[in-house]
């Protein structure tokens, strides 16, 4: 059976390639047969025939082009995924610029601030419960949860419960700042007018204080108002002795816990971060020469394959020994170092790498500068 090889040239046309990626673009048409033939004359031909035909060549030269777009894709979806988590998957981002912002590293200390109620994304209730005279503890699950929140389960984060402030409680009789105030207009002459008191300006740290000895009196001299929470078991201190609301702030646990925060529709990892494949017309010189290179590594080793099949062929008197196992060795080797190379190159362009490298451009650039002579005005 004899089997076509290749001619020495080639005419491409759509439905040549496996996958028809990039058919119909004039620049892969038109660059199809010159790679073609630079393979086969980089692979020792007309001196040596090249056992493949031209279908063989298309498919490594369709191949390498998606290679380079996928290493390319891979490396800007690595750089910006911190951005783009949460997006839509309807965006398009190839041959698009990424903008950077804070929103996502915010978005994740927002976690924090849910906890410290300081912000974050998870609503904080209000409830409250009636106190009973000479009833200290309270279900918050049968009393609250099951009623206002069909049965979810809430995690209480402020009671309030607790004395009055202390500064609406300024003239407070166990501190005796009416008979201090007047000593101390009676130490300036001003006793006798009636009217002083309501003039007169005290130091801050004078009404501090007494903000001070009201809270300490309170603690000391008075039942001090607290409580225990344990399993939405809520413990009051005193025991009531009077009806009295008492609100408290929550967070339901489901809302809090819910990590499904994004719309469906939207990035969440590399396998649906909406790069598309490369078109090859908008490849310039750089990619297209190690498009070039891996297209030639991807026909070494295709090559290689096929003549493996027979590591030798006989001839008139001898054998002809064919080189197979080289061409496959070669060919990976080729494909691992360009891999490699566009790797790193991928790599040193990268957000940290272009950041690190300005970085050490401003301090060599700051070293020149000092060499400078400073000049001295002398007015």
């Amino acid at each position: 059976m004899n089997i076509a090889i290749w001619q020495g040239s080639s005419s491409f046309s759509p439905g040549n390639t496996p996958f028809g990626y990039y058919d119909y673009d004039t620049e892969f048409q038109t660059n199809a047969d010159k790679v073609a033939k630079w393979c086969a004359l980089r692979m020792g031909y007309p001196i040596m025939d090249v056992e493949m035909q031209d279908k063989n060549f298309y498919a490594a030269f369709e191949e390498a082009i998606t290679e380079f777009s996928t290493q390319v894709n891979m490396y800007n979806a690595r750089d910006y995924m911190l951005s783009l988590v949460g997006t839509p998957t309807s965006n398009e981002l190839s041959g698009r610029v990424i903008g950077t912002n804070l929103g996502r590293t915010i978005e994740l200390a927002k976690q924090y601030g849910n906890e410290a109620g300081s912000g974050g994304n998870v609503n904080w209730k209000k409830g409250y419960i009636d106190l009973v005279p000479d009833q200290q503890i309270y279900d918050l699950n049968t009393l609250w949860s099951d009623v206002m929140e069909s049965g979810s389960r809430i995690e209480v984060k402020r009671v309030f419960h607790d004395f009055s402030p202390a500064i609406v409680r300024y003239f407070d009789p166990y501190v005796g700042t009416g008979a201090g105030t007047q000593q101390m207009l009676d130490s300036f002459g001003w006793g006798s007018y009636s009217p002083a008191v309501s003039f007169l300006v005290m130091p801050l740290y004078a009404d501090l204080l007494r903000i001070q000895a009201i809270e300490m009196s309170d603690m000391i001299r008075k039942s001090s108002y607290t409580f225990e929470l344990r399993n939405n078991q809520l413990t009051m201190y005193p025991i009531p002795t009077f009806p009295v609301k008492v609100w408290f702030e929550y967070v339901v646990e489901s809302e809090r816990n819910n990590p499904l925060k994004y719309a469906t529709g939207s990035i969440s990892d590399l396998s649906n971060v909406p790069y598309n494949r490369v078109q090859f017309g908008s490849i310039k010189d750089i990619g297209l020469r190690w498009i070039n290179n891996y297209t030639l590594a991807l026909c070494k080793e295709m090559l290689g394959l096929i003549r493996n099949k027979y590591s030798s062929v006989p001839i008139p008197g001898a054998e002809a020994t064919l080189n197979g196992a080289d061409l496959i060795a070669q060919g990976r080797e080729d494909k691992t170092a360009l891999l490699t190379d566009l790797k790193e190159l991928l790599l040193s362009m990268g957000r940290q790498a272009q950041m690190e490298q300005e970085a050490a451009i401003s301090t060599a650039m700051q070293l020149q500068l000092n060499k400078v002579p400073t000049y001295i005005y002398i007015k």
